[in-house]
Parts: C-alpha cells; sequence; structure tokens
C-alpha cells in the first residue's frame, strides 16, 4: 500500500460514520496531510451542514500549514452551490496544494468540473486511488444518480432446510427464524438505510412495524406494495412512528421509478417471498443479505431462488450471514 492509498483508506474508514445521514449528498471522508502526518479530517455532516472537505479543513489548528499540506478525499470535491458553497473554492482559497481524490464524481452538476476547477487555480491534482474502493463506498450514490433508481438490498433469513416462513400460523404476528443478535443487526441496518419495503401479504401475515427498536437511529421510510387496497389503517406500518409511502405499482423497475421519483436512494427489500422473488427476476438488486439459521421447518414458504457474488461470510452467534451482490 503506497502513501495516498494509506490516506485515502482513512477517508473510506472516517467517511462510514456519516452513513444515514447525510443523503442525498454522498457520505464522504477527506484528512489532510502534512509531514506524513494527519492535522485534520472529516466527514461529511448532516444534510444541509458541512461537507467532509469543510470539516477536515476546519479541524487543522494551525491554518497556515495548509499552504503546504495535501487534502485526500473519496470523491472529488463539488464545484457548484446547493445548502452549502462549493468545496473546491475552499481549497482554493486555503491554497492547498495537493488533491487526492478516489473517485469523480458522476452527478452532472460536478462531472469533472471540481478537478478542472483546482487545475486551474494551480493544484496538484491525483485522481484514481483505491478508485474501485471508493466507488463500492459510494454506491447508494452513484446507483442514484447513474441508474436512476434506488441502491436496493434484498434481505431475508432462511431455515436450514430452505424456508422463510411458515404455511400458517395463530397469530398475524412475525415468526422469527434469525436469533436475537441477528434481529439486532437487522435494526442497525435499517438506520443506514432510507427507505424499507415489504408486499401486501408480509403486512397482512405479520403485521410488522418496520422500525428501529433494537437500535439508536431514524427509523426508514415504510414503502408497503398494495395494488388493490387490501390494507386497512389499524396496521402497525400505518402508526406515527414513521412516514409510509403506498405504491400500488406490479412491477420492480415501475416500483424503483416512483421511489426514485420520490428521491429515495436505498431501500431494503424485507419481504416476502414473492416481493423478493420479483426483484431477483427482474434483475434489479444490488446486494443479497440472507441470515441462515439451524432452525427446521419441515414445510413452509420456500425461500428466495437467485445467483450472486458472495463477499461476505460471518457467524453471528447461531445463523450464519451471507452476502452477495448482483454481477
Amino acid at each position: 500500500m503506497n502513501i495516498h492509498e494509506k490516506y485515502i483508506k482513512r477517508c473510506i474508514e472516517i467517511a462510514k460514520n456519516g452513513l444515514g445521514t447525510t443523503r442525498p449528498n454522498p457520505m464522504v471522508g477527506s484528512v489532510i496531510v502534512y509531514r506524513d502526518k494527519i492535522i485534520g479530517e472529516g466527514y461529511t455532516s448532516k444534510f444541509g451542514s458541512n461537507h467532509a472537505e469543510v470539516n477536515a479543513i476546519n479541524a487543522v489548528a494551525n491554518k497556515n500549514l495548509l499552504n503546504k499540506a495535501t487534502l485526500y478525499v473519496t470523491l472529488e470535491p463539488c464545484s457548484h452551490f446547493g445548502k452549502t458553497p462549493p468545496c473546491s473554492d475552499l481549497i482554493i482559497k486555503h491554497h492547498i496544494p495537493n488533491v487526492v481524490i478516489g473517485c469523480i464524481d458522476t452527478h452532472d452538476k460536478v462531472a469533472g468540473t471540481g478537478i478542472e476547477k483546482l487545475k486551474n487555480a494551480g493544484c496538484h491534482v491525483t485522481v484514481g486511488v483505491l478508485e474501485n474502493e471508493c466507488k463500492n463506498h459510494h454506491k447508494r450514490f452513484f446507483t442514484y444518480h447513474n441508474k436512476k433508481r434506488p441502491y436496493i438490498i434484498l434481505k431475508w433469513a432462511e431455515t436450514k432446510d430452505g424456508f422463510i416462513a411458515p404455511i400458517s400460523k395463530n397469530k398475524k404476528e412475525p415468526v422469527w427464524i434469525s436469533n436475537t443478535y441477528s434481529r439486532q443487526l437487522v435494526h442497525l441496518w435499517r438506520t443506514q438505510e432510507q427507505a424499507i419495503l415489504v408486499g401486501t401479504h408480509t403486512v397482512l401475515e405479520d403485521n410488522p412495524s418496520l422500525t428501529v427498536r433494537d437500535w439508536t437511529g431514524n427509523n426508514p421510510i415504510r414503502i408497503v406494495l398494495d395494488k388493490d387496497n387490501l390494507l386497512s389503517k389499524d396496521f402497525n406500518v400505518f402508526n406515527k412512528q414513521a412516514e409510509t409511502i403506498i405504491v400500488k405499482e406490479t412491477t420492480a423497475e415501475k416500483i424503483c421509478q416512483q421511489l426514485y421519483d420520490a428521491n429515495i436512494n436505498s431501500v431494503i427489500v424485507e419481504g416476502g417471498a414473492k416481493t423478493l422473488q420479483m426483484f431477483i427476476n427482474e434483475g434489479i438488486w444490488d446486494e443479497a443479505r440472507v441470515f441462515h439459521s439451524p432452525i427446521v421447518f419441515g414445510n413452509g414458504v420456500e425461500a428466495p431462488k437467485f445467483s450472486g457474488e458472495i463477499t461476505l461470510e460471518e457467524k453471528i452467534d447461531s445463523d450464519s450471514l451471507n452476502i452477495y451482490i448482483n454481477n
């Protein structure tokens, strides 16, 4: 690992502190280095507040060092006025001579103009350090702007014999397949994504709340598919704990178009089997997070069928978690 990669890796690490709070802005990380020592670092604040570069510059105690330093950042500095002034202008104002960028911002309001502005001001700009890692880190942002749809995460738990639900049950509530620790992790995931989506059958059978209870954080927007108006306002998904959007579209493509138009950039699809399989069959998914439990049902609702590249295998007490990406 060379010196530039070392500091871009640090940028990615601290940028993750903004997960779930920066949207629609990307969660950027930035560090400022002088003589191989970090003198300031920052990540994107909650939407409407400072960007990562601003927080990193503000963190430098001795501003006289900035004109001899190098600024590292995961994503090309912005060049336009939004809720805040352009970060590229602030870098130029402080005469920071060297800027190292993980990847170019493909958003049409930036798309290389930040780099061009820095170069025109005399900055030495290096682009593409740990580029793939930075693009993966900014996957929600890039998917939303480049594919014109939210980043789609499929999630389910399945038994050892391949079922995600029993055929029938006595109560309108979830039947837990995964263990307590896995369920806590799912609630962490809910705080990190903008929305959570379920089909009509899941609401009718489980009456879920789709909120964050086992973690501290914001509740996601609840997306409920109900094309036939089968759901009354008595179900938990219509309580006051979070916003709920009803969608009547019947294809994953049209659902994603409606969510894109609503400025939603990431969604966890939590079920049921028919809804999950719809996204899989249309090829509209980016990750699948699957818990495998030692529980055996004998029969039940079969788990979705899909293929993807496995990127993580992890034990969570009695469960196994596999994460796949859609190639």
